[in-house]
């Protein structure tokens, strides 16, 4: 359900939804507008800051064509570039420079904010002198408290004491049920389980506890269809019909490619509703029983033109998948995707099969309505049967970070195929050789729903991996994970 894109408009991974948050404490006043450094990289950024505010594809294409080297524009195209940052507009709208921190020689962090409230941090990167070209921007949430200005410098075990007292002190408040995970260059650093996997027998969360991972079931389908991409078997620009021959939409069938699905462009709408809530969820036990809720609709726009969260591409691309390779879409990530990471505590397990070590899910969200005060309910009413190649299935910390350090280490695609997922550099052939060393890029998503919050953050530059997975309701792990991942950019080289 969420996503926080990591080198975005250099490489910008379309998994999930950006869900932002509010920022609260708004002062009637106009501030003084923050100045960026009269250098050559302050000018870059404030040319960006312009594009990105005219909402035009066409400027955000000319900056970027401005504004990095030849090579990586062979990378990425403009275009590319651009498409993706015209994503985040649409999600933010349009941003105001709130504060820029002091630069660096090659870089410079500014904080902005959306129409919407949103409080967003972006990193830029520069080439050295004297050409100054963008070789990367990340863009993170960010949170009040980082308008007060970067945290002291700190050691590793100080960060990591840190990290324990915040997640205890919202474990405390009964803000976060979970477990929290932090690694670097695939070890794990931190691992502490939180409150309860069952209240009603007080049954406590333990490390090895599965929780519901919501729409980080994405990362899995696309990954999948990658897999089959690179072995030939699939194409991006592929057709629907091609491989869903009787898609009760033929506008669909006929238009939307795989490249659409993936990059959620396709204009297939969504299967939450008001079908899907007055439908028992007993009935959504495949991946196919979850089409009869949209797939049948008209486009909401022409595949192609705009971007749009959707739950239902993905749910049509993890039927592709099956069909493409002849195994049930389950199966398929099983046998390729969690076997081979190592992943045996991973699944998309039945609601009403006895699972061992599974965490039951805990809202204040239900009659259409949140509940604020009110002691959490379970939400069996809200999740289906099953989960899907949208979403909904269950892992544990420890099998995340197995599939972090498997894909990462190319277990589970060619290395071209893997930065691709990482960076966003479309490959021309499997057999193209990646330029050293690889640490550009990384990935952040997260999956919510009521009683569901998870998050998997990791960065190849400083291999790190966040893991955060709780039964309450969103954000309750993107908090913990905003507050980890600011403890640990205070990290001293």
């Amino acid at each position: 359900m969420a996503v926080r894109p990591r080198n975005a408009g250099i490489a910008f991974l379309s998994i999930c939804v950006l869900v932002m948050f509010s920022f609260a404490g708004q002062s009637g006043k106009e501030e003084a507008k923050p100045l960026l450094p009269e250098t050559p990289a302050g000018q870059r950024v404030q040319a960006f800051l312009a594009a990105f505010n005219s909402g035009q594809a066409s400027q955000l294409e000319r900056f970027f064509s401005d504004n990095i080297s030849a090579a990586a524009a062979k990378q990425i195209s403009p275009a590319d570039r651009a498409a993706r940052w015209m994503q985040i507009h649409g999600e933010i709208g349009s941003i105001k420079l709130r504060k820029a921190e002091p630069p660096s020689p090659d870089s410079l962090v500014i904080f902005v904010q959306g129409e919407r409230g949103q409080l967003v941090r972006m990193g830029f990167r520069f080439s050295p002198a004297p050409e100054y070209f963008l070789s990367g921007i990340t863009i993170d949430e960010a949170n009040p408290e980082d308008l007060a200005g970067p945290l002291p410098s700190m050691s590793r075990p100080e960060a990591l004491a840190a990290i324990e007292k915040a997640v205890d002190l919202s474990a405390a408040a009964d803000e976060f049920s979970g477990v929290v995970l932090v690694a670097q260059h695939g070890q794990p650093l931190f691992l502490k389980a939180c409150r309860f996997a069952n209240k009603e027998f007080e049954v406590p969360n333990r490390v090895d506890i599965k929780f519901n991972l919501g729409s980080i079931n994405k990362l899995f389908t696309r990954l999948a269809a990658s897999q089959l991409m690179e072995k030939g078997k699939l194409s991006l620009d592929d057709k629907l019909g091609k491989w869903l021959v009787d898609y009760p939409n033929a506008d669909a069938a006929a238009k939307v490619t795989v490249r659409h699905l993936i990059e959620m462009q396709s204009g297939i709408g969504d299967f939450f509703g008001k079908k899907f809530e007055e439908t028992p969820k007993d009935v959504f036990r495949r991946n196919a029983d979850f089409l009869p809720m949209f797939a049948d609709q008209p486009l909401a726009f022409e595949p192609g033109t705009q971007q749009r969260y959707s739950n239902g591409g993905y749910i049509v691309l993890g039927e592709v998948i099956a069909r493409v390779s002849g195994t049930d879409y389950y199966d398929y990530v099983r046998k390729n995707i969690f076997e081979p990471s190592g992943m045996t505590n991973t699944d998309s397990y039945e609601a009403d099969a006895p699972v061992p070590n599974l965490a039951e899910g805990y809202t204040r969200n239900w009659d259409g309505k949140e509940h604020l005060g009110s002691p959490r309910r379970r939400n069996i009413y809200t999740r289906p049967a099953r989960g899907s190649a949208a979403g909904g299935g269950y892992s544990t910390a420890e099998d995340l970070l197995r599939f972090a350090n498997a894909l990462t280490s190319d277990k589970l695609l060619s290395p071209v195929f893997t930065d691709w997922l990482l960076t966003g550099a479309e490959p021309s052939s499997p057999q193209e050789i990646p330029k050293e060393p690889r640490t550009q890029g990384g990935l952040g998503v997260a999956g919510g729903a009521p009683g569901i919050n998870a998050v998997l953050e990791l960065d190849r530059e400083t291999g790190f991996t966040i893991i955060v997975l709780g039964n309450y309701d969103p954000p309750a792990a993107m908090d913990v994970a905003k507050k980890i991942r600011r403890l640990l950019g205070a990290i001293k080289n």
